[in-house]
């Protein structure tokens, strides 16, 4: 702000800030404080007890409950949404002041978890539990499908070296890869685990498919053995989204095999 006068111009300089003010209990309005600047009057040490733990916090005389909640925050680990205070019986609301209910140096406050908030640990715990044992399920089973690939490649080698095989290892081979099929099935994942479930379904289902077309291929010795025989294995999908092989209509066959012959003279 500027004033000018008759003699010279004299400059003054007024620094305004907008003031805050808050109501206090008892209809008193007064400048709101600032409880981070350091005035806010002198500090009291307020003992807080949480189950069997014990705390010593200093916070200012004329803090409200509110402020006692971020400073405990920082020392058991609780958000202040997450915190119930309790002073002389009675659940103390966040806008309350310390002084006003009769909180002194060394009065005792008792501090516990908000349940509802208790109740979200546990149900995020128990997610954590069954995502970790899905993982555990899928990767027995993943181990399982190891062994199982070896046994493929080790048929389809066989196969292609010109040995016959009988359609029975091809069956039992089948028999055990569906086995995995259903374990996968029975398994509830979220999440990751379940993308790790499904992949798991996809490589049973590529090996099958695999054994349907070498058992195809074997059953028809007079056939190319490049691209003669074309099988494909109908797959059903369980609630869970886990592939199983479907069961043949009465009109339709679920394997299509094509065969060339040769007339000879």
């Amino acid at each position: 702000m500027k004033r000018s006068t008759s003699k010279g111009t004299e400059t003054r300089e007024f620094n305004y800030r907008e003031i805050d003010w808050e109501l206090r209990p008892g209809g008193m309005l007064v400048q709101k404080r600032d409880v981070g600047g350091g005035s806010s009057g002198p500090m009291i040490k307020i003992k807080v007890s949480h189950g069997s733990c014990h705390y010593d916090t200093s916070v200012p005389a004329q803090s409200t409950f509110g402020d006692l909640k971020k400073v405990l925050a920082h020392e058991i680990g609780l958000e202040p949404k997450e915190q119930r205070l309790l002073f002389r019986g009675k659940e103390r609301e966040d806008d309350e002041y310390l002084h006003m209910v009769g909180v002194k140096d060394m009065s005792k406050v008792i501090l516990f978890e908000d349940p509802a908030s208790k109740e979200r640990k546990l149900e995020e715990m128990k997610r954590n539990q069954g995502t970790f044992e899905a993982y555990e399920a899928v990767a027995r089973v993943r181990a399982e499908v190891d062994k199982l690939c070896e046994k493929v490649v080790e048929l389809e080698t066989t196969f292609c070296s010109g040995t016959t095989v009988a359609d029975k290892e091809f069956v039992v081979l089948t028999e055990l890869l569906m086995t995995q099929l259903l374990k996968l099935d029975s398994i509830e994942a979220d999440g990751e685990a379940k993308v790790q479930r499904r992949i798991e379904v996809r490589r049973i289902q590529s090996f099958v498919e695999t054994l349907d077309n070498l058992k195809a291929r074997n059953s028809n010795p007079f056939s190319n053995s490049s691209n003669a025989v074309s099988v494909t294995t109908k797959w059903e999908t369980f609630a869970s989204g886990v592939g199983s092989l479907g069961s043949p209509f009465p009109t339709q066959s679920a394997t299509k095999v094509t065969q060339d012959w040769e007339l000879f003279d």
